[in-house]
């Protein structure tokens, strides 16, 4: 049953209490309409808990923004979720669209550092964020006395004599919950094997972010990915104030999970002046997401944390084949990734979840 203001509700008894579920949450279709974002299709969600997110059907089904009673949880850019025409593919012209939000996808098939391979120039983290879905389709319906919101999608990444992948994507949410599920099945549509790498780009922004908030990570090994993220590899869990003149610094992360394969990771700030203590979490298997970055940049207006699961690291496609990691679809084979985020709205659920991470340890 959905627990709302305070309580337990049937469906017969909200149903009693409203001319429309839409009263209380659901799912709404919209277009964005100013600058660069003009004529992107967007899915805006509200759960009753206090979550609002919101799906860009215009832009690989990602989730642009994210709020839990009025507080942000993600990092947002100045570029705006500028619409897909605007991708800029060569070096590092992904940045100039990366909007940040909650979850950018990164792949399918590079990701990472811009790099040569072969005859290819690839940029940055590939190019399915920028892809519009086809066959969307948003709505919400009862299942005994549960009621779930959703919005489905598809995104092609292909060209002629080159790939062919389809990424189908559905994000889900429960109403009086506050949690999302992000449910993706890739699948290699061409008749020869096809290179694919997948990264979840997951952006946390202030007041969830702020000095005094703590990662919380069942960290086996944590290995820097720069001589400078190693000078600072001890402070690697916690966050200042914005600082000026910063470095952004990544670390790679061997994680544990339990006998299911099952790991988490956290993001917690127990110390907010004058307000409640507020999370987030990220849930995920293993074996789907084999490797696990944190993007730490602590500047002035780019202070954000990035909890990033994924199939590769972040060096480039042919660094990722050498060393033994790169994910290879046969023609016709399909790998499934689930993501389950969740907030955190006060210390008891933030210790339950640090008790949950440290057992995996």
């Amino acid at each position: 049953m959905p627990k709302l203001f305070g309580r337990s509700y049937t469906k017969a008894e909200l149903l009693e209490r409203v001319g429309d579920i839409s009263q209380i949450g659901g799912v709404q279709r919209v277009r964005l309409q100013e600058g660069t974002e003009d004529g992107v299709n967007a899915i805006e969600f509200r759960t009753g808990s206090g979550l609002c997110f919101t799906v860009l059907a215009g832009r690989g089904m990602d989730i642009s923004s994210a709020e839990y009673c009025g507080k942000s949880l993600c990092w947002r850019s100045g570029t705006g979720a500028a619409a897909a025409a605007f991708f800029e593919p060569e070096g590092l012209g992904w940045l100039r669209t990366f909007y940040g939000g909650l979850l950018v996808t990164c792949g399918l098939t590079y990701c990472g550092s811009p790099c040569q391979d072969g005859d290819e120039e690839l940029g940055l983290h590939g190019r399915v964020s920028h892809i519009p879905a086809r066959s969307v389709y948003a709505d919400g319906e009862w299942d005994g006395d549960e009621y779930r919101i959703w919005a489905q999608g598809k995104m092609r990444e292909a060209s002629v004599f080159g790939p062919n992948v389809l990424l189908t994507r559905k994000i889900s949410a429960k109403l009086g919950e506050s949690k999302i599920w992000v449910e993706d099945v890739v699948e290699n549509q061409a008749h020869e094997p096809q290179e694919h790498m997948l990264l979840y780009h997951c952006n946390l922004g202030f007041p969830l972010l702020d000095a005094g908030a703590e990662l919380l990570v069942p960290s086996a090994e944590v290995t820097p990915r720069t001589d400078f993220a190693g000078e600072t590899l001890a402070e690697h869990s916690r966050f200042a104030a914005p600082t000026a003149d910063m470095q952004e610094r990544v670390y790679y992360h061997d994680l544990a999970a339990d006998a299911d394969g099952m790991t988490c990771v956290a993001l917690v700030n127990r110390d907010r002046p004058g307000s409640h203590p507020l999370g987030l979490y990220l849930r995920f298997r293993k074996n789907e997401f084999t490797q696990f970055a944190q993007w730490k940049m602590p500047g002035q207006g780019t202070y954000v944390m990035g909890l990033e699961p994924s199939n590769c690291r972040v060096e480039g496609r042919p660094t990722e084949r050498e060393e033994g990691r790169l994910r290879v679809l046969a023609p016709g084979e399909r790998q499934e990734y689930h993501l389950e985020i969740g907030v955190l709205a006060s210390g008891g659920e933030i210790d339950e979840i640090e008790q949950a991470i440290r057992a995996l340890k």
